[in-house]
C-alpha cells in the first residue's frame, strides 16, 4: 500500500470521462492506495519540512457524484505520504516553478511524479529543441528582428507563447502577413517570456498526435484533429480525439528521447507529433490517457502505477 497525495486543481470540477488525473487516481484506488488531494496554494515549508492542507478522498466515475471527502488534515509531505502526483495544470509560470522548488525538498524520499527539479529544467517547448533532427524549423526569441527574419525565411509559420498551454495564444501567419509586429507587441505587453515561431506543418490538418510515454517507453497514442480551418488541435479548444497507430517515425522519435526521459526521472510524459515532426514534450501534467484507454484498451495509468510501485519497492 502506498499513501498518495495528488496536487491538483479542484477535483470537484474535473470531467470524469476525459480527465487523466482522475484516471490515475482511479487506478491508484483500485490498487488499494489511499488518496489525498491538496491545492498547491496550501504548501507550507517550515524548518525544512513541507506541509499542506489535504483531504482524503474516495472517488467513483459518476459525474457530479465522483468524489467523497474526508476531514481536512495537515500532511507532512516528507513523512506522511509515499508518492506525490504533481498534476496541477500549467501555465508554467513562477508560481509553478516555485512549487517545483518546494516539492524538491521532499523528493526522492517521497517520490514526486514527475521529478520536480526535472520538470523545472524541461519547459515543454524548449526541451524539445535538445533533440536534433526531430523538430521542424523553430526559433525561440523575444527579438522582433529575429522573429521577423525567421518569418521571411520560412514563410508560413505558427507563433505561440513559450510557456503557454492547451493551445492558448497559438496563431498562424502566412507568408507576408503584416501582423507579426503587432502580435509581438501584444505579447510583450503581457509577458516578458520569449515567443516560439515555428514553420507551419500542413500535416496538422490530419491531426496532432499525442503519444504517452511511461519511463521513456511509448505506451500508445491518440490523434487530435483540429476543427475545419483551425490550426489548434488541443482538445480544450475544439480538437476532436481519434484513435491512431504509432508509425515507424513515431517510434524513432520515442527511441531518441526515451533515454533522456529515464535519466531525468520523467516517468509520465506526453509528446506531440505532427506528421514526422516532434513539436512539444509535455512533462507538467500530460493528458490523453482516458481517450487512449477508450480507443485501444491500452491503460497508461496502469503502466504508470506499475512503474511507481517498482520504484517504491526498490532498495534505496
Amino acid at each position: 500500500m502506498l499513501k498518495v497525495a495528488v496536487q491538483m486543481d479542484p477535483i470537484e470540477t474535473v470531467n470524469v470521462e476525459s480527465d487523466t488525473t482522475f484516471l490515475l487516481m482511479l487506478e491508484a484506488q483500485a490498487r488499494g492506495h489511499p488518496l489525498w488531494v491538496h491545492d498547491v496554494a496550501t504548501l507550507a515549508l517550515e524548518d525544512g519540512r513541507l506541509f499542506c492542507r489535504a483531504r482524503p478522498v474516495a472517488i467513483r466515475p459518476v459525474q457530479g457524484e465522483h468524489v467523497t471527502f474526508g476531514p481536512e488534515t495537515r500532511l507532512d509531505l516528507g513523512a506522511d505520504v509515499d508518492v506525490i502526483l504533481m498534476r496541477q495544470d500549467p501555465p508554467f509560470d513562477m508560481a509553478y516553478v516555485t512549487a517545483t522548488y518546494l516539492l524538491e525538498t521532499v523528493h526522492p524520499r517521497t517520490l514526486v511524479v514527475n521529478d520536480p527539479a526535472e520538470v523545472r529544467s524541461a519547459p515543454e517547448k524548449l526541451f524539445a529543441t535538445r533533440f536534433a533532427g526531430l523538430q521542424p524549423p523553430t526559433l525561440i526569441s523575444s527579438d522582433p528582428v529575429a522573429l521577423a527574419d525567421f518569418h521571411v525565411r520560412q514563410g508560413d509559420v505558427v507563433l505561440k507563447p513559450l510557456h503557454g498551454a492547451a493551445g492558448s495564444g497559438v496563431v498562424r501567419l502566412k507568408a507576408g502577413d503584416p501582423n507579426l509586429g503587432a502580435l509581438i507587441e501584444i505579447h510583450a505587453a503581457a509577458s516578458r517570456d520569449p515567443l516560439v515561431i515555428q514553420k507551419f506543418l500542413p500535416a496538422v490538418a490530419a491531426g496532432d498526435k499525442r503519444i504517452i510515454l511511461v519511463e521513456g517507453e511509448p505506451v500508445g497514442a491518440i490523434n487530435r484533429v483540429p476543427a475545419k480551418g483551425a490550426v489548434r488541435s488541443n482538445l480544450r479548444v475544439g480538437g476532436v480525439a481519434e484513435p491512431v497507430e504509432l508509425t515507424d517515425r513515431d517510434l524513432e522519435i520515442c527511441a531518441a528521447i526515451g533515454p533522456e526521459l529515464r535519466r531525468r526521472g520523467l516517468l509520465f510524459v506526453g509528446i506531440d507529433v505532427i506528421g514526422d515532426w516532434l513539436t512539444e514534450i509535455n512533462v507538467t501534467s500530460p493528458t490523453g490517457a482516458q481517450q487512449l484507454k477508450r480507443f485501444s484498451g491500452v491503460d497508461a495509468a496502469a503502466a504508470l502505477w506499475d512503474a511507481i510501485e517498482r520504484k517504491r519497492a526498490a532498495p534505496a
